[in-house]
Parts: C-alpha cells; structure tokens; sequence
C-alpha cells in the first residue's frame, strides 16, 4: 500500500476477485490510450492507480509518496524510462513492484538489465496477465491468502483515448523542433497504433524509424505519417 498514506489501516484487504486491494499503482505512461488500459486493469484488479506522463511528472510524484507498483514505459519524451528503473531499484525503502512496459522489441531486455522486476509487453489487455506480473513480484508477506480466480477477461480502451493521442503528436509534428524529435514520435505512434491494432500506422512508424536510423532521408516517411495521424483525426469529427 502507500506508505504515506494516512488512510493506509482502512484500506480492505485483498480478495479473491480483487486480488491488488491495498496497492497504489504509478503508471509512467505517456499515451492516454496505454494510460487507459492501465486504469481499467487497476479497476478491475482492486488497485489505486496514479499516473505520471513524463520522468519529471513521476520524481515529483515520488518526493511525495511511495507507491506500492510503480509500471515505467521506456519511451517518454523527456527521457528513457530504464534511468528511473535503475533509480527506482537502488533507493531505499524499495518500491515493492517495478515493472518495465513497451512495445519495443528490446524493451524486456532493457528493462530487465536495468533491473526491473518484471516486463509488461504492449499492448497489455490481458487481466489474468497483468495481475500476475504484480501478485509475482510482491514480497511474500505481502501475497494475498488463499484462493484467488484467474480472470479471462480482456480489456478494451476508448477510442476516444486513442484520439487524444492522435491529437498530442500532431501537435508535435505541427512543431517539432528539431529532427531528433521525430524519433519520439516515431516510437510513441508505434506503441500506440501497436496497442490499437492500426497495423499502416504501425507500418508508418517503423519505416520512420528505420529512415532515421539508417541516415537516409525521411521527408516522404514523416509526411506519409503526417498524413495517417490527420486522417484519424477527421475520424474523430465523424465519430
């Protein structure tokens, strides 16, 4: 639980259908679509969720309390969230759960290396999975007793939260300061349009990437996603 909570005694305990009754969650996650899955997962597991959109958002968080869980995407546009695992693993008293989260291919490698306790792969829409890299990780004496069921259920975020990040990285294209900012967006619409299941959008995003990583000129790939994210944001006025 939160261990500067005040209210931490009448927090219930945990239940066999809700088996994270107790925990405080921190999700570093700076996708409104991921966040939302996240919340729903919480929700339906028992657990408090807090959500931070960047590493200085999730420090400021932490000077004032001690979650329980603390679930860090790797890709923030501030920074790499493997820098705040690796603070997160080394600062005593522990946070009792540190979880890595990406849609990156050596994301898991990542995270773990710097010492995260375990890996949550985009898109997590999987309840049973979820609650189980927690419960996994908890110290012992903080495991629920008894039986618990292992739920089969799948979550589905609102669309319209997939919007908003429609809406967040035009605004970063619309004035991207500098090319080194495209390899941001290129990451976040990957992991976004990964978790929605927009397999040309994901397309998009990984030929931006790779035209940024190999040195070649990437003008035809930027517009080409330029104009992907503006089609799904006229989608949104006919929704």
């Amino acid at each position: 639980m939160d261990k500067k909570d005040p209210f931490a005694a009448t927090i219930p305990a945990p239940t066999a259908t809700r088996p994270l009754l107790g925990l405080t969650v921190l999700v570093i996650e700076d996708s409104r679509f991921a966040c939302e899955a996240m919340r729903l997962l919480c929700l339906r597991s028992g657990a408090r969720i807090r959500r931070a959109d960047c590493l200085r958002s999730a420090r400021r968080h932490l000077q004032v309390y001690r979650p329980s869980v603390v679930i860090v995407d790797l890709g923030l546009p501030d920074g790499n969230g493997v820098d705040l695992i690796r603070e997160l693993v080394t600062t005593e008293p522990r946070v009792d759960v540190v979880l890595g989260t990406s849609g990156d291919l050596t994301g898991e490698e990542m995270a773990m290396g710097a010492g995260a306790d375990g890996y949550l792969e985009k898109p997590i829409t999987s309840l049973a999975a979820f609650q189980q890299a927690v419960l996994s990780n908890l110290p012992a004496e903080r495991q629920p007793s008894g039986l618990r069921s292992i739920p089969d259920e799948v979550i589905e975020p609102d669309i319209m939260a997939f919007q908003d990040d429609m809406a967040h990285i035009a605004d970063v294209l619309d004035d991207p300061g500098d090319d080194s900012a495209l390899d941001y967006v290129a990451q976040f619409i990957g992991g976004v349009a990964r978790s929605a299941q927009d397999t040309r959008l994901e397309q998009a995003a990984v030929a931006l990437a790779k035209a940024r990583a190999s040195g070649a000129s990437f003008r035809s790939e930027t517009d080409n996603l330029v104009g992907l994210v503006q089609q799904r944001l006229t989608q949104k006025l006919a929704i």
